[in-house]
């Protein structure tokens, strides 16, 4: 197995800069609109067969250093008694929002085997046949809890602000819930056969330090510690959230994935003892090659050959983007790279 990335995860040197793209999986690929002709994105994630061959499909055609499963960060909520579904153009639905410290009592225990059986079946069907490791990941406390409080994705959270504001207890209760969801849920992954796991912190950047710290921190402290004992590189993402690196660098994950609006040379003097992950703007990707290349250049430049840098996007691939230019950026930077790697 190549297990570039592994090692880039634990900071030990490597051959070349590992490289993977969040959304890889997905409408940027012409085999995965295929599938979604005669299977929806739910439909996928409960046939474990179906849902292995999307999560390799651009393992195939890119090139790429790591399988992330194909899921959603909203699969697990439905193992907690929540409806969601998907609407094109949206994303994922709640018709019924948790909102009161009763809706959060009335949440089901989660139950992985019951609640993500295939799933957990198809991370072993890409651990058996893929070339490269195997990422599970999971929706951070905070922000699953935006899906479930606004009942959608939302730019600014703003329900879910306004809960941390009134009602904190319940704000509290919620989070702690989903902590014991995604531990349980994470677990499983590993235990299933991913070698490494993200948590996708998608809205967390709408919080300022001192509301991070006080309400947030704790229970990804917590996570983390929990999920400690497995052995395998954790990652934690966000967006938006360059004033708040100085205080995940202590959340407990061993690597932090950079959004594309910081320097990545910067933003890593924040994370000592961590690797980092990033951080091409994703919009680079729908315009000339070259402004990729350039780009790609001076991340590899801040990173400076230092062990512990994993390639990624700054966000999720954009489902216009060109496939081949995908694989072009893969082969970039493990060229540059390799170069880089061998230089006295």
């Amino acid at each position: 197995m190549n297990d570039r990335l592994l090692r880039a995860y634990r900071r030990e040197p490597g051959d070349a800069t590992p490289v993977w793209f969040m959304r890889q999986a997905g409408r940027a690929l012409p085999e995965y609109r295929a599938v979604r002709e005669r299977a929806g994105l739910a439909e996928i994630v409960r046939d474990a067969a179906l849902c292995a061959e999307v999560t390799l499909q651009p393992v195939r055609r890119l090139g790429v250093d790591g399988a992330i499963m194909f899921a959603d960060i909203t699969t697990p909520l439905p193992g907690m008694g929540v409806d969601v579904r998907f609407v094109e153009g949206v994303g994922p639905v709640i018709d019924r929002p948790v909102r009161t410290l009763a809706d959060v009592a009335g949440l089901r225990t989660f139950d992985p085997g019951e609640a993500v059986g295939p799933l957990l079946d198809a991370i072993g069907l890409v651990r058996g046949e893929g070339p490269v490791p195997v990422l599970g990941f999971a929706g951070a406390p905070f922000t699953l809890a935006s899906y479930l409080v606004e009942g959608r994705s939302s730019r600014d959270a703003g329900r879910l602000v306004a809960l941390l504001r009134t009602e904190p207890a319940t704000f509290r209760a919620l989070l702690e819930r989903l902590t014991d969801v995604t531990v349980a849920y994470l677990r499983a992954q590993v235990h299933a056969g991913a070698q490494a796991v993200q948590l996708f912190d998608s809205w967390v950047g709408v919080l300022g330090p001192f509301d991070y710290e006080r309400h947030v921190l704790p229970h990804l402290r917590r996570l983390l510690s929990e999920l400690a004992g497995l052995d395998v590189p954790t990652i934690l993402f966000g967006t938006g959230n360059a004033g708040l690196l100085r205080l995940q660098a202590g959340a407990g994950a061993g690597v932090v994935g950079l959004d594309w609006r910081v320097d990545l040379g910067e933003a890593w003097q924040l994370l000592p003892g961590l690797a980092v992950q990033g951080n091409l703007d994703p919009s680079l990707l729908l315009g000339p090659f070259d402004g990729v290349a350039e780009q790609a250049g001076q991340i590899l430049e801040r990173a400076g050959g230092r062990p512990g840098h994993v390639f990624n996007l700054g966000h999720g691939v954009l489902p216009s983007t060109d496939p081949d230019d995908l694989r072009r950026l893969v082969d970039l930077v493990h060229e540059r790279s390799a170069v880089r790697a061998v230089r006295p």
